[in-house]
């Protein structure tokens, strides 16, 4: 890319198939009926409905790890169905961010700044249910649970070894809107001392109070590769829009060096969250 580009990746119409989940269910399909099996006979074999079956099949639904091992033993797949067992994973994320955790996953630091919700990889379960719950238009259940587990499998990354560095700073209004309830939102806080208390994590709060802000354009991620120049990813309105080019990522940056400084330090933030669960 030339000085400066970026890339905005569109979300896709919510009825659209994702040729990915086609391509893994039509494979499934073949499989199925090499082996003389119906849905509804594979269903029964490994466990799940005729109707979800058919839905993986066509696309629908992304198979789940405990579905792919099932249909890989009853339809003695030989390990092809277990080989695209990462395809399937990133095929539970929405399309415009599937490269997103993908880049999370390698990378050497993370550094993070939240302004409307708590970002991905320190949310617990409870409170991303909360927040799929609230997407107007509704999502349906099977698709709040398909986004939920792929943000969970976000976390892995904090079981890497050796450990990314990681930065994130969130805005105080964050820390006390109870989204999904008080018990949520207190779990949500606990969970946050936990992950804060890591060597390797470096956790801030932008108190609502600072009189300068350089935050005010929006959230944004940085991340620093292995093998290529640090990016810069920020999202609005379910619009994607990755940052390559050194003049933008630079920019971006300092931005976020700036917030960092604005907000209180480390060691004040643990504390003040502390104290909002003190007080709830």
């Amino acid at each position: 890319m030339t000085e400066g580009e970026h890339v905005a990746q569109r979300n896709e119409g919510c009825d659209s198939v994702d040729p990915l989940l086609k391509a893994i269910g039509r494979q499934i399909k073949v499989l199925r009926e090499r082996a003389g099996l119906t849905q509804a006979e594979l269903g029964e074999r490994i466990g799940y409905s005729v109707d979800l079956v058919s839905s993986v099949e066509r696309g629908r639904r992304a198979p789940k790890p405990q579905f792919i091992a099932g249909a890989e033993r009853v339809l003695d797949a030989g390990g092809l169905l277990e080989a695209v067992r990462d395809d399937v994973e990133r095929a539970q994320y929405p399309a415009r961010f599937r490269e997103f955790p993908k880049l999370e996953a390698e990378a050497l630091e993370i550094h993070s700044y939240s302004n409307q919700v708590l970002p991905g990889l320190l949310q617990t379960e409870d409170y991303a249910h909360a927040l799929y719950r609230m997407r107007r238009p509704a999502l349906a259940d099977d698709v709040i649970e398909q986004h939920v587990a792929a943000r969970m499998i976000r976390h892995r990354v904090f079981e890497r070894i050796p450990a990314p560095a990681m930065t994130f700073v969130v805005e105080e209004a964050v820390l006390r809107r109870p989204l999904g309830g008080a018990a949520v939102l207190s779990r949500q806080l606990e969970h946050l001392l936990t992950t804060a208390r890591n060597r390797n994590v470096e956790f801030q709060v932008m108190p609502i109070e600072v009189e300068e802000h350089a935050g005010l354009v929006g959230s944004l991620t940085l991340l620093e590769l292995h093998d290529r120049p640090k990016v810069a990813y920020s999202e609005c309105q379910e619009r994607s829009t990755w940052f390559t080019g050194r003049t933008d990522v630079r920019t971006i940056e300092a931005r976020f060096g700036t917030i960092r400084a604005q907000a209180l330090t480390p060691r004040q933030s643990r504390e003040f969250v502390e104290n909002l669960l003190g007080d709830a």
